[in-house]
């Protein structure tokens, strides 16, 4: 079976419809044995490279 990678989420910095924490992202992609995820916020990048730091951390 193949690998379920979430291509499609928006952060707290998501301007229209933002609702995951960084800090609470990445600790529950690892419990479910996710081992990628891409950001698509809306009108911005402020979460960029936040995002970016946990994720090479692998977690919150």
């Amino acid at each position: 079976m193949a690998e379920f990678a979430h291509l499609h989420l928006h952060t707290q910095y998501s301007l229209l419809d933002g609702a995951i924490r960084l800090d609470e992202l990445f600790p529950r992609l690892l419990s479910l044995g996710m081992k990628q995820v891409a950001m698509t916020d809306h009108g911005n990048l402020f979460g960029a490279l936040q995002f970016y730091e946990k994720a090479k951390r692998g977690k919150g």
